[in-house]
């Protein structure tokens, strides 16, 4: 097969919850904001291609991937065992390479994929704390010659968790994971080298280190519009959601050389008392969790980070607001977006459900938005104030077709889930794949019965704007 450039995939699985779990009983201020047209534009299904059952019982991240004429999806059947399906465009036949890999109930465990410049499709994923689980294929755009790597370095690879690929400064395919548990593990960088088809340490040391008495939960690197690679974190101190603290930053042109926002260099690996990277001292027991510190920039490209946390950290009843804090003339400037009262207290271990969510902002269009997903109010986006980082009115967001949104599962307690694919289409079209399952347990197993096996589909839509 032809070699081309790859420059486009996957930077993370985002997994729409339609179903149950989007709407939440609770009291929500009469501090409203004025609702734009209810819906801002349509989606039409254009194609609908099945590709195979899977199994529903764990709520767990799968991956599309689509270059060029070539598409793949990373998933777990209806055997629970990791599988890659491939596919060309103009045509809805699927090759199958099934790994070995089987999930358990770990809602961790999501796979991940992307490929490289010459072609070759890596794949990883299927891991909470166990060692490294990594697929190479052997050709550029054959799945069927997925084979399992057992080890990328040879180091470090026993524990890991939260795989990632990335692009770095020249299009070089770049994997992160964590090796260690919660509360004390370490975030390690591999470089893939097309020539010798072998990984390398981008980093030798870690890039943020909790010295055993914690670790770091990251957002990105994410490449802004400035052209460095802009990075946030929070430190927890064990496995408890709770203990969650101490919003953090730091930024690289090169994915190697690393600074705190003013551009003072820092010295690797970060640690809590690196002096400078710390944005907001959010005590634990505050209502912050991972994911927070979502990444985005206003008009001006200023960095803004997007987080959550209580009203005040020192009373018991004190609501959850949203926050961002932006990166002005050189110091960080804390904003609280709203006003609202409800309170997401969480606590515990295992994968939890998120009762709200902030994305980060973004500029475009004339308009800084800010996706958020909040108890009462669904799913929308703010428009927010450039001046104050607070919402100027709330816009809805484009709804799914009835189609996709409906669950066709008679199982109790079932949800639709659409991920999203990696390329970003400048045509107004974009496929997704759609599938069902339960929401996740804690990492936890159900008690039997359990639902039967549903149908996975890749859908193609267009969107118009109204």
């Amino acid at each position: 097969m032809q070699k081309t450039g790859v420059k486009t995939f996957i930077l993370l699985t985002f997994i729409v919850i339609i179903g149950i779990g989007l709407l939440f009983s609770c009291k929500i201020s009469k501090k409203s904001l004025r609702i734009s047209e209810p819906v801002i534009g349509t989606y039409e299904i254009l194609e609908k291609i099945p590709v195979e059952r899977i199994w529903p019982g764990t709520q767990v991240g799968y991956s599309l991937l689509t270059h060029e004429n070539h598409q793949f999806i990373a998933y777990y059947d209806e055997n629970r065992q990791m599988t890659v399906a491939q596919r060309l465009l103009d045509s809805k036949d699927w090759t199958f390479k099934k790994l070995d890999s089987f999930i358990g109930w770990d809602s961790h465990n999501y796979i991940t994929m992307a490929l490289d410049k010459e072609g070759y499709l890596h794949v990883s994923g299927n891991m909470h704390g166990v060692p490294l689980i990594y697929f190479r294929t052997s050709l550029p755009y054959d799945v069927t010659t997925l084979e399992q790597e057992l080890s990328m370095i040879g180091k470090n690879e026993k524990r890991v968790t939260y795989p990632k690929f990335f692009l770095g400064p020249k299009d070089e395919l770049i994997f992160t994971y964590r090796d260690g548990g919660s509360g004390n593990g370490k975030n390690f960088y591999n470089l893939f080298n097309t020539e010798t088809k072998k990984w390398q340490r981008l980093l030798e040391r870690p890039l943020i280190d909790g010295e055993g008495l914690m670790n770091g939960y990251s957002v990105g690197p994410v490449k802004g519009p400035d052209g460095w690679f802009h990075m946030s974190w929070i430190w927890r101190d064990t496995p408890d959601a709770e203990t969650n603290h101490d919003l953090s930053y730091a930024k690289s042109p090169d994915m190697i050389n690393w600074f705190t926002a003013n551009e003072t260099p820092l010295t690797l690996p970060i640690k809590l008392n690196t002096p400078d990277v710390i944005v907001d001292p959010v005590p634990i027991k505050c209502g912050m969790i991972n994911g927070n510190g979502q990444i985005g920039f206003d008009s001006q490209n200023r960095v803004i980070l997007s987080y959550h946390k209580f009203e005040d950290c020192s009373d018991s009843t004190s609501p959850t607001q949203f926050y961002n804090a932006r990166l002005e003339n050189g110091e960080w400037k804390i904003y609280q977006t709203t006003n609202w009262d409800y309170r997401w207290y969480f606590e515990g271990r295992g994968s939890l459900v998120s009762e709200l969510r902030i994305g980060r902002a973004k500029y475009s269009d004339g308009k800084l938005r800010q996706l958020f997903t909040y108890p009462g109010k669904g799913s929308s986006s703010f428009i927010l104030s450039e001046v104050t980082l607070k919402p100027i009115s709330i816009e809805a967001p484009i709804q799914w077709p009835i189609e996709i949104q409906t669950v066709r599962s008679t199982f109790p307690n079932m949800s639709a889930r659409v991920v999203r694919d990696s390329w970003e289409s400048k045509t107004g079209e974009e496929y997704i794949i759609r599938y069902e399952t339960l929401p996740s347990n804690r990492d936890k197993p159900y008690p039997k019965p359990w639902p039967d096996p549903v149908i996975l589909e890749v859908y193609r839509l267009s969107t118009s704007l109204n």
